[in-house]
């Protein structure tokens, strides 16, 4: 398939639209050359509350950059950020008696699967389906075993859905704008894709990002999406802990923090007198803070992973956690709490992540990669074609 020189990306996130311009040269190096942010009245936690706003604000945006680079685009690649979705994981079984596994056996598996989202989601539309797992003989397979003989096949899928009316309203949204969406596609699975490129051999791992004002927790497994969850506190929580509890103003302790307040000599040590200013001294010490910061990111920890209800039925043993925490500072005076919270029980294994501008270049060239080509595990690349839902998911295996 001939990839365009250009490529238009719109993501949404909360209120906000994103639009990205990549662009592949002649050797197929792929980069970004525009990006902007901008905040629309039209949209709301991720759902379009006015139809007429949302349309102004995305029509005047996209006439503007295909003024700017004197191109008329046809289809966008929507990417859905923070999208709180229904995640629903099947197995389905199929009795083979010692004969061996065909298509026919797959898609009876498959149809039965679908059947039961239907019935259990009327009001949903499918966004992602991924191929889990694959067992034969309670022996889990790498790929998919057709042609192999066995007594007992098994097939886990884990189908991401979205409201059916905000499915709707995105496609009318760029309809409208005479946009065709390419792909819709969850900005946790691009994220995931992209750690999975960029680290050989990683097919199962967590990866949580921290915000100031929220977190999110992505799960993969056999290199398949498998779980999300979005959660509504992030790193500022510390700072509020540490200003309730000290009464200091927020923004002297991230002066305290940004002159290495960490480095305690003695248990005693206090705040020095200068940092008050204005205010009263008051003995304050370095410890209490420490500890404050310490309580906060064990429950932050537990509630994101090591307590997490939904986390239960993982099987015990050591997992990769990409911990990526968008306050710079908060990692550099807490990171080693951090990695110490976060691998408890030795069933983690803490790696640090940097969101900067290389990985963005990588990210979303991936998430071209995955509109055009489809991703190895995923069944069924939704694209806005009139292909039955059976003869995509083939086309994607074979």
């Amino acid at each position: 398939m001939q990839i365009s020189t250009r490529i238009l990306f719109i993501e949404i996130k909360n209120s906000e639209y994103t639009f990205l311009v990549g662009e592949n040269n002649e050797d197929n190096d792929f980069k970004l050359i525009y990006k902007n942010c901008i905040q629309t009245k039209g949209i709301v936690n991720n759902k379009i509350i006015d139809f007429e706003l949302a349309y102004k604000s995305l029509k005047n945006n996209l006439h503007f950059i295909e003024q700017k680079f004197n191109f008329t685009f046809e289809e966008t690649i929507l990417i859905l950020n923070n999208f709180e979705c229904s995640i629903s994981n099947f197995t389905g079984f199929k009795k083979l008696n010692g004969s061996q596994l065909t298509k026919e056996n797959i898609s009876y598996i498959l149809n039965s699967l679908k059947s039961k989202i239907n019935e259990s989601e009327k009001h949903k539309t499918i966004l992602h389906i991924f191929n889990t797992k694959y067992n034969l003989d309670k022996n889990q397979i790498e790929n998919l075993p057709i042609g192999l003989f066995g007594n007992l096949y098994s097939h886990e899928l884990s189908f991401f859905l979205i409201n059916s009316n905000d499915f709707k309203n995105f496609n009318n949204l760029f309809n409208k704008c005479n946009l065709r969406i390419k792909k819709i596609i969850l900005k946790s699975f691009i994220e995931g894709v992209n750690l999975i490129n960029n680290n050989k051999d990683l097919d199962t791992f967590f990866k949580i990002k921290i915000n100031r004002n929220n977190s999110e927790l992505i799960f993969f497994e056999n290199s398949a999406l498998k779980f999300t969850q979005n959660f509504d506190f992030g790193s500022d929580i510390i700072l509020n802990d540490i200003s309730k509890i000290t009464s200091l103003k927020k923004e002297t302790i991230i002066k305290l923090i940004s002159n290495s307040l960490l480095k305690i000599n003695s248990p005693e040590e206090c705040i020095e007198k200068k940092y008050f200013e204005n205010a009263n001294f008051r003995k304050i010490k370095k410890k209490l803070i420490n500890d404050v910061a310490e309580a906060r990111i064990q429950e932050i920890a537990e509630l994101i992973l090591l307590k997490n209800i939904n986390l239960v039925g993982l099987p015990k043993k050591v997992r990769p956690v990409y911990l990526s925490i968008a306050d710079q500072l908060n990692v550099d005076c807490f990171k080693k709490s951090y990695e110490t919270t976060f691998s408890k029980n030795n069933f983690f294994l803490v790696k640090f992540i940097k969101e900067d501008l290389p990985s963005e270049f990588s990210l979303y060239h991936d998430a071209s990669k995955i509109a055009h080509y489809g991703w190895q595990k995923e069944a069924i690349p939704i694209t806005q074609d009139k292909q039955s839902l059976l003869a995509r998911i083939f086309k994607s295996f074979f």
